[in-house]
């Protein structure tokens, strides 16, 4: 995006399109493919975005992250693929982690990127947020081996300051909560969110300190995401007293490429924003024009690595999986080496998994064990499952 268009987005503030029918740069008849798919899987964005799109390039890879596509509607994966209801206490708040409480605090986003994994938030008759934190508030009171909140949904920061303030104040009261973590692509869809919120900024920098941390879970998938009011945006959280860094999952189209997944880690370097996790895609309903086959993913961000200074390499590939997160540590040309980085129940922590190398895999799942891992892990009489309970295999 160029300078003046900038300044003009920026005199005119951010509008937001969540119809089809408003992208002038799309042909008619695709765009009656594409309502289709809207109406399924909701469509949002706006026009400082939309302006990022090179529209004379099919391939462009905003285009993919925004722009629906008919493939969407192929029957494929879940709408909850790593089964977050079985780690929901009450409406709006997960529990999956010991230290963790996730707060679905607003079922909204700046845009909707085509790959989401919580699409189904999105949907008619979706109750798995709640804008009333006052349950989740209440639990986390409750329980004292919580020491971090993560903010999310949708995106936290579409919420009003005075909004936020309400949910820093209350947490601040919880003595066993140090940090508070916000899971945002805002400063990706619209920096002004951050740029002309003096108050925002100020919030940040009250509730940031010494005993008390707010980390900014940034959301850039492409380098051209790192524009200049976007840096800006986020340098402005830095100075506030946020520690940010990044995660983004692996996208057909989008950063599937290693010297394009190497630009991305080296830039966010470059400002100061680590890459935190680079995610295997969930095999999420509609989603699977946007999937990378594992081993294929594992070796792109591999090369990416090599192109980033030890500050850029930070990054876990990973799949967030119903038993927890899961790194992806390497593959050889018979086995691919998993461990639980993170795991939903705490005997599993750190356990590794082995399984026979399948190049077409796209999820845990999908994959076979080893012989060795299966004999291992298998009770006489009762057949392999990654998902059953590896404690209770064992017992």
């Amino acid at each position: 995006m160029s300078t003046t268009t900038e300044t003009a987005v920026r005199a005119n503030k951010v509008k937001y399109v969540n119809r089809i029918d408003a992208l002038t740069n799309i042909p008619d008849d695709v765009k009656e493919d594409l309502k289709k798919v809207a109406e399924q899987y909701v469509f949002r964005a706006n026009d400082y975005y939309l302006g990022l799109i090179d529209w004379d390039d099919p391939a462009d890879p905003i285009r993919q992250l925004i722009i629906p596509r008919i493939e969407e509607l192929d029957d494929w994966g879940k709408l909850d693929a790593s089964n977050e209801a079985a780690n929901t206490v009450s409406r709006g708040v997960q529990h999956k982690y010991p230290q963790t409480t996730l707060l679905l605090c607003n079922e909204v986003c700046g845009a909707y990127c085509r790959y989401c994994f919580r699409k189904r938030l999105f949907m008619d008759d979706n109750d798995d947020a709640s804008l009333d934190v006052t349950q989740g508030l209440e639990y986390i009171r409750n329980h004292p081996e919580v020491c971090n909140v993560l903010l999310t949904g949708g995106d936290p920061l579409i919420l009003g300051t005075t909004r936020l303030e309400y949910i820093f104040t209350e947490l601040r009261k919880i003595p066993h909560v140090h940090t508070i973590r916000i899971g945002t692509k805002m400063p990706a869809f619209n920096p002004w969110r951050v740029l002309d919120d003096p108050k925002l900024v100020d919030l940040i920098s009250a509730h940031s300190n010494n005993d008390f941390r707010i980390y900014i879970i940034a959301h850039f998938d492409h380098p051209r995401e790192l524009t200049e009011p976007a840096i800006r945006g986020m340098d402005v959280l830095m100075r506030a007293g946020a520690i940010p860094v990044n995660q983004c999952p692996i996208v057909m189209g989008v950063n599937d490429d290693a010297d394009v997944l190497g630009e991305l880690f080296r830039k966010l370097e470059f400002i100061g924003i680590p890459p935190y996790y680079i995610f295997q895609g969930r095999p999420t309903a509609g989603n699977l024009p946007y999937e990378v086959p594992i081993v294929r993913g594992n070796a792109l961000v591999e090369k990416a690595r090599t192109m980033a200074s030890g500050l850029g390499r930070r990054a876990r590939h990973s799949m967030s999986h119903d038993l927890g997160k899961i790194e992806i540590v390497g593959i050889d040309k018979e086995h691919i080496y998993m461990r639980f980085h993170q795991a939903r129940f705490r005997e599993d922590d750190g356990r590794f998994l082995i399984a026979k190398r399948d190049d077409e895999a796209y999820w845990l799942d999908g994959l076979e064990p080893s012989d060795a891992f299966r004999a291992a892990n298998t009770r006489p009489g009762l057949p392999f499952q990654w998902s059953a309970h590896f404690k209770d295999l064992t017992d």
